[in-house]
């Protein structure tokens, strides 16, 4: 079983960037470089490192920007590994999916994987167990 992880909104601060959407609009990745954990990453840390060591698929599943050409989506790809390499070092993800804005997440969910997402539509969408981003340290914890 794979647990995922959405970036922006989710786990990321990425809203919390003053003029977000003016840097996404000039394709200027700053946001995903700057933006702040939004939960505390030591305490995600250890679990994750815990629920690795049990079995557990580590995955993050998030979007590019909206108006991301292709190259803009390489930028932000390459930003958004950064970021966790930065901020999560001793967490090693399994797999990594930075995907076009819009693609369904549910196509990487093998049935029965859970999802931690901010978007609702991504939530309901999800095949297997789906999530609020308030709801990290919750759910991990009965795992």
């Amino acid at each position: 079983m794979t647990i995922y992880f959405d970036m922006d909104g989710t786990i990321a601060d990425f809203y919390g960037v003053e003029n977000w959407l003016n840097y996404l609009e000039a394709h200027d990745t700053t946001p995903y470089e700057v933006a702040k954990p939004l939960i505390h990453f030591s305490t995600l840390a250890r679990m994750l490192n815990r629920l690795k060591r049990e079995g557990y698929t580590l995955g993050i599943i998030s979007w590019c920007s909206r108006s991301g050409t292709p190259e803009y989506n390489d930028r932000t790809a390459e930003a958004k590994r950064n970021w966790l390499a930065k901020h999560l070092p001793s967490v090693q993800f399994d797999i990594i999916h930075i995907i076009p804005y819009g693609t369904p997440k549910n196509r990487y969910n093998k049935g029965n994987d859970i999802l931690f997402d901010d978007e609702e539509r991504n939530r309901r969408a999800w095949t297997g167990r789906a999530y609020r981003q308030d709801e990290i340290f919750e759910v991990l914890k009965e795992l």
